[in-house]
């Protein structure tokens, strides 16, 4: 196990070093191949020649490019110092670099609106979760029923309608048409739990709705096969009660398609629900994301991206261990 382990940490990794060399290329290289100068980018308006080229001299861009990755990727841990002198700017670790259009640390920035993205996640995967995956079990003890069309015809619902259009839909019924609130806003936890909760659930129950429509089908689809199977059609030969055949038998051949699942879209969600937070106004990653691309900040958007796939290769590292604890034929592949 602890060799398996090791493995699943050093490809872990090695995707986020790609991941970083990418981001760095598509953020950097490429703009600056394509004749751009980020240094008068990041001068913006008002900006003289003198003050490019300062600009350039203290963020490292008139160096070669090796050296610029390198000291990117080094300054995540060990953080950097911009420049020299009187004028250095000191970022500390884990560094990111500073904003082009505020000036400001960017892993601050990210750490602050963190809660209201890892809010959203926590709330809409435990909504999708239990709707989905009840959802889908419903359909499969009912199959061919009223109850089993009707999941599916929701379920089918969900995944045809795109995520825009769903919380455009939801904030205008719960604002304008049946005034349930008068504005959907985060409102910290620890400031008021009643309100957080309150207001986060409009969100969390666009992300589930989606989200519960595909556990549901996986869900339906996985259950009708093991319903079939030789060692279920024993366990009801022996006289036991359905509820007992349905969740201590039939039920662990879900877990496997869940955990997936549940590890990938839960890693993503963290690294930010972009449409959805624009549209409800929820200052969090997924916003921080949207708000740079429009304004061409590149160090938030590098910033963003990693957070993001730390995220996904974190979720999909737990969800190999899972496998590993759950099935040891995993850990000897």
């Amino acid at each position: 196990m602890f060799a398996y382990i090791l493995r699943r940490l050093f490809q872990a990794a090695l995707v986020i070093i790609v991941v970083s060399i990418i981001t760095f290329i598509i953020s950097y290289v490429m703009p600056q191949w394509f004749g751009e100068n980020l240094a008068a980018t990041y001068a913006g308006k008002g900006q003289t020649p003198a003050t490019v080229a300062a600009i350039g001299q203290k963020l490292g861009f008139n160096q070669p490019l090796v050296v610029q990755y390198w000291n990117y990727f080094t300054g995540i841990f060990t953080g950097r110092t911009f420049g020299n002198g009187s004028v250095a700017l000191s970022c500390p670790a884990p560094c990111l670099g500073y904003s082009y259009i505020t000036s400001q640390l960017v892993w601050p920035k990210l750490i602050a609106d963190f809660p209201v993205t890892f809010s959203l996640a926590i709330g809409a995967a435990a909504l999708w979760l239990f709707f989905g995956v009840l959802g889908g079990v419903v359909a499969a003890l009912n199959k061919g029923r009223l109850a089993d069309r009707s999941i599916i015809v929701v379920a089918l619902a969900g995944i045809s309608m795109p995520v825009n259009f769903t919380a455009l839909v939801v904030a205008l019924l719960v604002q304008y048409q049946l005034h349930f609130m008068d504005q959907i806003q985060y409102v910290p936890f620890t400031q008021n739990p009643w309100n957080w909760a309150l207001n986060i659930f409009w969100p969390c129950a666009v992300l589930a709705f989606i989200s519960a429509a595909a556990y549901a089908r996986i869900t339906r689809s996985t259950m009708l096969d093991t319903l079939n199977e030789d060692y279920v059609r024993t366990a009801r030969s022996k006289g036991l009660p359905e509820w007992n055949v349905v969740g201590k038998h039939a039920m662990r051949a879900i877990y496997t398609p869940i955990i997936t699942m549940f590890g990938l879209d839960f890693g993503y969600l963290l690294g930010g629900a972009v449409v959805t937070e624009k549209i409800f106004g929820f200052h969090g990653i997924g916003f921080d994301a949207v708000d740079a691309i429009g304004r061409s900040d590149i160090p938030v958007v590098m910033g963003v991206t990693l957070m993001a796939s730390f995220f996904i290769v974190a979720a999909n590292l737990i969800v190999d261990l899972l496998y590993g604890v759950l099935d040891p034929r995993v850990r000897l592949g």
